[in-house]
C-alpha cells in the first residue's frame, strides 16, 4: 500500500470535514481552514496522508504548544492526529508519526503530545507507548489545568495525559 504525505491545501478543508462526517465524527471545515492559515504563518505543520489519491488521515505539529509545560521548555506538540476508520491498522498512523517526528527532530530534541483517557483513544495510547512516549510527570490535565489530588472531573475529550519523547534523529 502506497501512502503519500503532503501539506494541506485549500481544497482539502471540505474533503476532510466531509470524510469524518461520513464516519460520524463532527469536524467542521472551519477547523481545517484555520489549520491552513496557521500553516501559512509557520505556526503549525499540517501533514495529510493519502492512499491511492484518497484522503486517509492527518496530523498537525503545533510549533509552540498551548500546553504551558511544553511551551516553557520549547517542546513542539503533535496535535489532532486522526486516521479515517477504514484506513486504520494499515500503517497510515505510523507513517504520519514518522514524518512528524522527523520534522520536529530538525528543530527540537523532544516532541510532546497528549491523549484522552477513555477507550476511543485506545489505539492512539498503544501507538504512542510503543513508539517510546512517556508521561511528562504532570499527571492529568483538564482544559489546560493540571488536576490536583482530590479533584473530581468528568472524563471526556478535555481530560488529557501529556507525554514526551526524546528524539534520536
Amino acid at each position: 500500500m502506497n501512502i503519500h504525505l503532503r501539506k494541506i491545501k485549500k481544497s482539502d478543508c471540505s474533503i476532510i470535514s466531509d470524510a469524518f462526517l461520513n464516519q460520524g465524527w463532527k469536524k467542521p471545515q472551519s477547523q481545517y481552514e484555520e489549520y491552513l492559515r496557521l500553516q501559512k504563518n509557520g505556526k503549525r505543520d499540517v501533514i495529510i496522508a493519502e492512499i491511492d489519491n484518497q484522503f486517509s488521515g492527518y496530523l498537525t505539529i503545533n510549533w509552540v504548544s498551548d500546553y504551558p509545560p511544553f511551551s516553557k521548555e520549547g517542546i513542539p506538540e503533535i496535535v489532532d492526529f486522526n486516521v479515517l476508520k477504514k484506513y486504520q491498522r494499515k500503517g497510515v498512523g505510523s507513517v504520519l508519526m514518522d514524518e512528524a517526528e522527523r520534522r520536529v527532530g530538525l528543530r527540537s530534541s523532544h516532541v510532546g503530545l497528549g491523549f484522552g483517557l477513555y477507550s476511543d483513544y485506545g489505539a492512539a495510547q498503544v501507538l504512542y507507548i510503543n513508539r517510546g512516549y512517556i508521561p511528562d510527570g504532570n499527571g492529568l490535565v483538564k482544559d489546560g489545568v493540571i488536576i490536583q489530588k482530590g479533584d473530581t472531573v468528568r472524563v471526556d475529550d478535555s481530560v488529557i495525559l501529556f507525554l514526551t519523547k526524546k528524539l534520536n534523529l
